[in-house]
């Protein structure tokens, strides 16, 4: 049953409106904009916010506006009695109502109303739910591409965006996949790049003029893939806003696009410090030097996750040929010639075992160091 949040800060009008509302929808109710906003957090948000206007401390306005910004998909509604004109202008501007209401409200009409805001609620995240789908589509497409092309990429593409929704989830960002979708192609620039340069890129080694040049074009061709994608506007955002000055990221704030751009970066900048063979410990302190662009809270949160998953693990020695998805590279493997395959650091998976099959005998009978997971890890010996 659709949920519906009624607020007045009289309750003989809250209770009028439960009354014509209840038969249809699960009802709740607040007696001012301070309540309405932490029931809705209580409730985790709902489809329809039917509003006073005039009320102490927090109007109508106001208390949609924070509505708006918090729970974007709730349909708005705005009750008044003065239906004046800079009462409107204020609602539309700031809250971007869906309807006006004015007191005394017909039942007839409240009801039409309110179906009326379901019924958007419904259509708005029903077109949330395809374009996500349509975009997580075509970004795999791209990763596949990825990780066919460029195993080094893909592997750190993957660990990072594992790392930053644990993270986004430590912050209570659920669902956040904006961020998900610009960690998985965090690296997409690198398909214009040899694999002795990204190679290069990934262990930090000193880089020629050259290669410099080469290296500092593959943002802008990250961007020119992506913008033939439609409504994938908020993760090119964020991948851009890696690249900012700490002030002009500290310009966005902790929305969307800033929070965004501040966990991915951090987790690209951590991931760096342990390709170049530093520990977590020494990786996360070396980035409380530049708190002032991530922010101590993130920071923490960092080193309580990757604190968290240490324990959780044991290396292991094996035969390439038994890898399985989920392990993880604790050494590079190379061909006889040299040439690497994958880097520590990769993360199996199943696409990387369908390509393995490709391999030689001699190279699939090659022992290798792998990082397994595992509940027991504090009672499982270590292989060295």
């Amino acid at each position: 049953m659709p949920r519906v949040l009624c607020v007045d800060d009289e309750t003989l009008v809250v209770e009028g409106l439960v009354l014509h509302l209840r038969k249809d929808y699960e009802v709740h109710t607040a007696l001012g904009g301070a309540e309405a906003l932490k029931k809705l957090k209580e409730l985790g948000g709902a489809a329809v916010v039917v509003s006073d206007m005039r009320m102490p401390g927090m109007d109508g306005a106001t208390l949609l506006h924070h509505v708006k910004q918090s729970f974007p998909d709730t349909t708005r509604i705005l009750l008044t009695g003065e239906p004046g004109r800079d009462a409107a202008v204020s609602a539309v501007n700031t809250a971007h109502i869906f309807r006006f209401l004015t007191k005394p409200c017909p039942p007839d009409q409240l009801k039409v109303a309110v179906e009326a805001g379901v019924a958007q609620h419904r259509l708005i995240n029903a077109e949330r739910s395809v374009l996500k789908e349509t975009l997580i589509g075509c970004i795999k497409a791209l990763v596949d591409v990825l990780a066919i092309t460029n195993p080094i990429a893909f592997g750190r593409a993957n660990r990072v965006k594992q790392l930053a929704m644990e993270i986004a989830e430590r912050a209570d960002c659920h669902q956040f996949w904006q961020l998900e979708a610009a960690a998985l192609l965090s690296q997409i620039g690198y398909l214009s790049l040899p694999p002795q340069l990204v190679e290069k890129l990934y262990y930090g080694e000193t880089l020629t003029p050259e290669e410099q040049a080469l290296a500092s074009g593959a943002p802008q061709l990250a961007t020119s893939l992506l913008d033939n994608i439609p409504r994938l506007e908020p993760v090119i955002q964020i991948l851009n806003a890696v690249h900012w000055t700490d002030e002009q990221l500290a310009r966005l704030g902790d929305g969307t696009i800033g929070f965004g751009a501040k966990i991915l970066d951090l987790v690209l900048s951590y991931d760096a410090l342990i390709a170049q063979d530093h520990s977590p410990g020494v990786a996360v302190q070396t980035l409380r030097s530049r708190a002032s662009r991530f922010g101590e809270r993130l920071i923490d949160q960092l080193a309580q996750q990757v604190g968290a998953s240490a324990g959780s693990a044991v290396v292991r020695e094996m035969p390439l040929r038994s890898v399985q998805p989920g392990m993880t590279f604790m050494q590079d493997v190379r061909t006889s010639t040299g040439t690497l395959l994958v880097p520590r650091g990769f993360e199996v998976t199943q696409l990387f075992l369908e390509k393995m099959r490709n391999f030689g005998a001699d190279l699939l009978n090659q022992t290798v160091k792998v990082l397994v997971q595992t509940q027991a890890a504090s009672s499982t010996a270590v292989n060295s």
